[in-house]
């Protein structure tokens, strides 16, 4: 199996990702520059966080018209596994693979702390390794985390077990006061109908070691590589 990280100019957990790739899945992984075009080879290609060119307009919104993005939709319609964090979350739904977009946070500052979500759903290839109400600890870095969407969306993520992740606190509720950034429903992360692009605004790639407070990140990238080896 092998990993792609894109790097997008402002990218600046490009390298972490990489390092948990390379160091704790111990396997192959390449960095993708935003003008390339060629995914070929590539298993799993992840939209690191950061804060990329164009973030002063809208988080994304010019990221998603980089040369890697046409490849990247192309990659995922034909069944690849895409995993987009924070900034790479923000491209996602800019880019049209996922539902929604991500607003400035409701108290309008950045934010950068570790916070509690629930595992909502392990019934995807990011989650396979996780236990469904299991609540992690991850940190999140985002002035515009706050997921919104319109009725009939929400419904459809409800209904279709969509929603992966929701902010909660110590004893898994999903409260207003846990919520960080004022995400509707207190949604922390989604993925497409098929379920092989995934988005989500903690970082996990920040929580594989516990020097670093938390290694609870892991399960993310550990459901990938099972997901692949079992492919």
């Amino acid at each position: 199996m092998k990993f792609g990280v894109v790097i997008f100019p402002g990218s600046n957990c490009d390298h972490d990702a990489y390092h948990v790739i390379s160091k704790h899945v111990g396997q192959p992984v390449s960095f993708v520059w935003h003008k390339e075009t060629d995914l070929a080879g590539f298993d799993c290609v992840i939209l690191p966080g950061g804060f990329s060119y164009g973030d002063y307009l809208r988080a994304g919104a010019l990221a998603r018209f980089s040369p890697v993005m046409r490849s990247v939709k192309e990659f995922a319609a034909a069944g690849g596994l895409v995993l987009g964090i924070c900034n790479g979350f923000q491209i996602l739904c800019e880019a049209g693979l996922l539902p929604g977009a991500l607003m400035r946070n409701r108290g309008l500052h950045f934010v950068c702390e570790h916070v509690r979500v629930r595992v909502e759903s392990t019934d995807t290839p990011f989650t396979n390794e996780l236990r469904r109400g299991e609540v992690l600890s991850i940190p999140i870095a985002h002035a515009e985390g706050n997921y919104t969407c319109d009725d009939a969306t929400l419904g459809e993520l409800q209904a279709e077990d969509r929603i992966i992740f929701r902010y909660c606190d110590a004893e898994g509720r999903a409260t207003d006061e846990a919520n960080p950034n004022g995400s509707r429903d207190s949604i922390a992360g989604i993925c497409n109908r098929a379920r092989n692009v995934f988005g989500m605004m903690p970082h996990p790639e920040r929580a594989c070691e516990d020097l670093l407070g938390s290694a609870d990140g892991r399960g993310v990238f550990h459901s990938l590589a099972t997901t692949l080896a079992a492919a």
